[in-house]
């Protein structure tokens, strides 16, 4: 028998609830509901355990007040850095094999001065611009210059900069070139996520400095009076470009020294310059080799004392490799 006397019973059809008080036969039972027995038929009940386990009463929801209202998650800033103008790295991440892998990363100009400046920046890769951009920020301040995909970085970009501070003419502009070898991208990558920071960062510049004060080369010891080789016999009166190789300028550098060579070149660009600023000429291209450097940095230092020079950079060209500087002028 499903039943026996005394069992809790439920009727199927209308849930009401009872005890079984005695058999009838094999197909039907007495039930007593609420003081009243009758006679059921065992296929209309069943056990209530079931329902009892599978069914729980509804209660009321209590409202809770927060003692605070949920906060704004905020969003991600970039970390202050000492002061100075940096170019920072944020790589983002994407999913491979169940790995974090970075797929671009996010560079950003900061400016973590007192100052306001102009920038000027472009991407290099394989003697292409891929990016360029230029612009005004201002002091404590970063702007979002554009994404890499991680991938190009091993093509080793090239990353130029100029800067320039808005608020003191008598500071000279800043610029030069970023590259960053696959090697010491994978050490930046692993310390990020060893110390779980967002970025990596490559400051440019601490503090703009004053133009420098022109003082002229003068060698110790003369092998002939200079002014008996200062007579440049093949500069052009107006130019796009002038190479100073002391052989286009000079028929011949016998009994001239080193210094009495670069006091020619450098009088030569001199007086290419300011024909070309009397000119107005946008451009201009001044070719001065590789050798030790020596007079390329001279080259610069005069183009940094230059009011009329807006900027200049020292880039890879195909006609001259490294060995040019082009110079751009403002009016």
């Amino acid at each position: 028998m499903k039943f026996s006397i005394g069992d809790k019973v439920i009727f199927k059809h209308t849930d009401g609830e009872g005890v079984v008080t005695g058999y009838i036969n094999a197909d039907m039972v007495e039930v007593d509901m609420e003081g009243i027995t009758f006679p059921v038929h065992v296929d209309e009940i069943d056990h209530p355990y079931l329902k009892w386990f599978t069914e729980k009463k509804k209660q009321p929801v209590k409202k809770v007040i927060p003692e605070q209202l949920p906060v704004e998650k905020p969003k991600q800033r970039m970390a202050r850095l000492p002061k100075g103008i940096y170019l920072s790295f944020m790589p983002e991440y994407k999913v491979e094999d169940m790995e974090d892998v970075v797929d671009y990363l996010k560079i950003y100009l900061q400016n973590e001065t007192g100052r306001d400046i102009q920038y000027r920046y472009e991407v290099v890769i394989k003697n292409q611009t891929t990016f360029s951009h230029e612009g005004k920020l201002h002091n404590f301040g970063h702007v979002h210059l554009h994404n890499i995909p991680y991938d190009d970085m091993n093509d080793l970009p090239r990353f130029n900069w100029w800067l320039d501070d808005l608020g003191d003419a008598d500071m000279a502009p800043a610029n030069g070139q970023l590259r960053i070898k696959p090697q010491k991208l994978f050490q930046h990558i692993d310390e990020l996520l060893t110390k779980n920071e967002p970025s990596f960062n490559y400051i440019l510049v601490e503090e703009f400095k004053p133009y420098a004060v022109h003082q002229p080369v003068v060698s110790q010891k003369p092998k002939q009076p200079i002014a008996a080789v200062q007579k440049i016999e093949s500069l052009p009166q107006a130019t796009d470009v002038i190479d100073l190789h002391i052989e286009n300028l000079v028929s011949s550098t016998r009994g001239m020294s080193n210094a009495d060579m670069l006091m020619i070149q450098l009088s030569a660009l001199e007086t290419q310059l300011r024909i070309a600023i009397n000119s107005r000429q946008q451009r201009l291209i001044i070719i001065h080799g590789l050798g030790k450097g020596k007079l390329r940095d001279e080259v610069h230092r005069i183009l940094a004392e230059t009011p009329e020079v807006k900027n200049y950079t020292n880039e890879w060209m195909p006609q001259y490799g490294f060995g040019a500087t082009e110079v751009w002028f403002v009016y």
